[in-house]
């Protein structure tokens, strides 16, 4: 973690409050204030909602890979006991267009039922029933008659020539653009100035987001008002997709968060359940609750795509990296997403010479969703094992490369800085904490077990920004309540929002109350995802605890009788500077009794000019690998990070936790298969 240079890493509220110099509560290890809910079972998360009179929903799904839906058969599911409401891919409502996430402007689209099915799952009818059972067994009363087509699951093969499409105008997702390609200097002179020149392809496979929550929503209707809960990354994005898909104004769809078990990425688009479970809810005129269950949501929810690269890098003879180049080919599934591994190239690794192209193909496959740094882990995953070989080839120690080609300026936007530069310490430090020159002196071993050493580094791209809003109270008790739209994932994210309460007017974090992720009742949030969820809200918490911290000195000013400078406020009271004997609990303002509660509405300001927010990385790992079978074993792993300033010392080491378990498993267990042949 790097501390240096806090005024240059600031990312201010819109009061233009400068960093802490020093903190009471922020920094160290709180536990979750949600935590006991959590694991105590008392948290109600969507699949556990209960409302009066709710019907359930469960969805059909198409067996093949490929398919046209010549016709289906609900008459024995409509008259199935217990069974409100059936609706068909054949029905005027199922052409229903599923909106896009922002980051996907183009691509062909999503109907709400399908039928012309591009992948095994994708739904073609859903019922509503009194109760789970029912619908699921009326389900299997539904004839549907399915005209297999040919299909494709490899992104190479779709797109050959010959390849079965996925949609009409072929299977590239999207043309050359300055999306896709990217190039500065010249790859040719880089290759020509190369004393060592390696070239490589890697694969990554399709993983499951996995998330111990599954997708789900509840719906209702009131008149022409819709109410959903969801377990969304993003309730306002949310509120947005379904006001344009019903044609309501924004004010007349109330979308609710509350507790997730988890996204990921996956859960920061409009699923179609969402939009089936409010059809059904407005056709029966009662609430409908629709929760996938774990095989749907590995079929239809998401994946990170996988992904072929190849890759060429060359570097000096005294380890200056001259060229880098990148050729990216992934899989986005049957409907368009990214499946991008790119960006990284240009920015990780100081080099004149960076070339990179991305193309995506459809495929009779789930759609991709973002998740976790999308494109990001299949970079690293590709380009460091080159960086490996290229070291080996230039003589020189994996770490020492590395050293030698850290930026110390933006190369995507030159001129442009870094808000903090903690990269060469990951590696320094990180390789004296694990003892990296030792641990590559010792025998590898010369049994069938194999003992090795390895690293890599990684970068992110978390600074976030406006827009965002957030209201801090304080009552006559001296407890106090924040309002936030954001979403809290299972990260901790209230924790840390109300650690900056507690850091701000000193009011323990038992005696905050959270409110958080409902449209009706919260303030504006952008979608928590992509590590910008305390960044975008951590400065407009700060500065909303700041303007009520003026007031409650204001109001103490009057009663003491003093001038409000000269007062600071900090556990619990207000203490005059000049004689701390002169106390005050913010309970004895009698102001503050007089007028019930101090409000402070405070907002997100700009980021800083001229410098970029990155974040950085440096892992080490030492494994063992059985020669005989190639079975890998991780014997020790080290995580540097360099992260800004840490909010919650606890949730940081196990966000960092987690993620190496999810790496290793990306790396060694997981992967999605699907059947190459019909079945």
């Amino acid at each position: 973690m790097s501390q240096d240079e806090p005024e240059r890493r600031a990312v201010l509220g819109d009061d233009g409050a400068r960093p802490w110099s020093a903190t009471r509560v922020v920094g160290t290890a709180e536990p979750r204030i949600d935590g006991a809910e959590r694991v105590g079972g008392s948290a109600v998360y969507t699949r556990d909602l209960v409302l009066p009179d709710m019907l359930h929903a469960a969805v059909l799904g198409c067996p093949h890979a490929h398919a046209e839906l010549v016709g289906i058969d609900a008459g024995r599911a409509r008259a199935h006991p217990g069974v409100r409401a059936v609706l068909t891919a054949f029905e005027p409502e199922a052409a229903l267009t599923v909106p896009s996430p922002w980051w996907i402007a183009d691509g062909p689209p999503m109907r709400l039922l399908e039928r012309h099915c591009r992948f095994a799952g994708e739904e073609v009818a859903v019922v509503a029933a009194d109760t789970l059972e029912q619908a699921r067994e009326a389900l299997r009363t539904i004839d549907a008659d399915y005209r297999p087509l040919p299909f494709v699951v490899d992104a190479e093969q779709a797109l050959a020539p010959d390849a079965p499409a996925v949609h009409e105008g072929g299977n590239q997702v999207r043309p050359p653009s300055r999306m896709t390609h990217y190039a500065r200097g010249d790859a040719a002179l880089g290759r020509a100035e190369a004393a060592v020149l390696v070239e490589g392809e890697y694969l990554t496979s399709c993983l499951i987001h996995g998330a111990l929550e599954v997708h789900g929503s509840v719906a209702r209707w009131e008149g022409d008002r819709l109410t959903v809960w969801d377990s969304t990354q993003g309730v306002f994005d949310m509120q947005q997709y379904l006001a344009q898909v019903f044609k309501l104004p924004l004010s007349a769809v109330r979308v609710i968060g509350g507790f997730m078990g988890g996204g990921f990425g996956g859960k920061a688009e409009l699923g179609r359940y969402t939009l089936l479970a409010a059809l059904l809810a407005r056709r029966t005129g009662r609430a409908v609750k629709l929760c996938l269950s774990r095989e749907e949501t590995f079929r239809s929810a998401g994946n990170r795509p996988p992904n072929r690269l190849g890759v060429r890098l060359g570097a000096r003879a005294g380890g200056s990296l001259c060229l880098l180049e990148l050729d990216n080919l992934g899989a986005v599934g049957a409907y368009s997403d990214l499946a991008f591994a790119g960006p990284q190239s240009a920015e990780l690794y100081r080099c004149p010479h960076v070339r990179y192209a991305e193309r995506e193909a459809f495929t009779n496959t789930g759609k991709a969703r973002a998740m976790r740094a999308p494109g990001f882990p299949q970079f690293a995953w590709a380009v460091e094992q080159a960086m490996d070989e290229l070291a080996e080839g230039l003589g020189l120690d994996p770490v020492d490369l590395r050293l030698l080609n850290v930026p110390d300026e933006s190369q995507l936007a030159p001129g442009m800085g870094f808000t903090s530069t903690g990269f060469a310490r990951c590696l320094r430090e990180g390789a004296a904490a694990f003892g990296w020159e030792e641990a590559r002196r010792r025998p590898r071993g010369s049994g069938p077990l194999r003992r090795g050493v390895g690293m890599a580094a990684a970068m992110w791209d978390g600074a976030g920004g406006p827009p965002a809003t957030a209201i801090v109270k304080v009552y006559p008790d001296g407890s106090a309540g924040l309002n936030t739209g954001a979403a809290d994932l299972g990260t901790g994210t209230k924790t840390v929002l109300a650690m900056i309460v507690a850091e701000e007017l000193g009011v323990p974090l038992e005696r905050i109350a959270v409110e958080h992720a409902d449209t009706a009742t919260t303030q504006y949030a952008q979608l928590s995802g992509g590590s910008t969820t305390v960044t975008n809200n951590a400065p407009a918490v700060r500065a909303a605890a700041r303007e009520v911290r003026r007031q409650l000195l204001a109001l103490a000013a009057s009663q003491l009788g003093t001038e409000a400078s000269q007062l600071s406020l900090g556990d619990g009271g207000i203490v005059s500077a000049a004689d701390p004997a002169l106390r005050l609990p913010v309970s004895g303002l009698e102001a503050l009794h007089e007028q019930g509660v101090v409000i402070g509405v405070g907002r997100r300001g700009r980021n800083p000019e001229g410098l970029l927010s990155y974040s950085w990385a440096a892992h080490f790992a030492e494994v063992e690998v059985d020669t005989r079978t190639g079975s890998v074993r991780v014997l020790r792993l080290l995580a540097a990070h360099d992260s800004g300033r840490v909010m919650n010392l606890l949730s940081f080491r196990n966000q960092v936790f987690g993620g190496v378990a999810m790496g290793i498993g990306f790396a060694l267990t997981e992967e999605r298969v699907v059947d190459r042949q019909p079945g």
